[in-house]
């Protein structure tokens, strides 16, 4: 009995196999890639109202091109694709009290606004992330809880941003 459950269970991965690559299944970066190019330049545009957060928002957005488009970053001169990126001011909304009334979470929504060029076409996005957080009862919020909202938010911000690329992929 246990020698049938072994062929068993092959025969059953390369159904499911076959079922996925006979219904033409292909992942999103394909679709994304599809739209982006393989050579990418990215350009933050830095906030004077908050530097730091731009340097999260470059590093976030660079390792997502590398990681999700498996693209390569390139300068201005050699790219199909120019992506520019500038971030509106981060909105912390309280999402949660204590008995006392006191906030004891908080809700940090990031806006990218993103310009994509290629040669013959720009477009315009909007991704929008968010991130929940928990603090200390009638406490601040830390430095390093606001960069740690930032980042975590602005990277889902990018993966919108990634989901409306395939979505535009898959489109065409």
């Amino acid at each position: 009995m246990r020698k049938y459950s072994h062929i068993l269970k092959i025969f059953i991965l390369l159904i499911v196999l076959i079922s996925i690559n006979a219904c033409g299944y292909k992942p999103s970066s394909k679709y994304a890639r599809s739209v982006i190019g393989e050579k990418i330049y990215t350009h933050v545009t830095i906030s004077a109202q908050d530097p730091q957060n731009t340097v999260l928002i470059k590093d976030a957005v660079d390792s997502a091109i590398v990681e999700i488009f498996h693209a390569s970053l390139t300068d201005k001169t050699d790219a199909d694709t120019h992506l520019s990126f500038s971030l509106k001011p981060p909105r912390y909304t309280a999402i949660q009290y204590n008995t006392d009334g006191y906030i004891i979470a908080y809700r940090a929504t990031i806006i990218l606004k993103i310009t994509r060029q290629t040669k013959n076409l720009q477009k315009h996005y909007t991704a929008k992330g968010t991130y929940d957080f928990s603090v200390v009862p009638n406490a601040v919020i830390t430095d390093q809880e606001r960069f740690d909202a930032i980042k975590f938010s602005a990277i889902k911000a990018i993966s919108s941003f990634v989901a409306q690329i395939s979505a535009e992929g898959s489109r065409n």
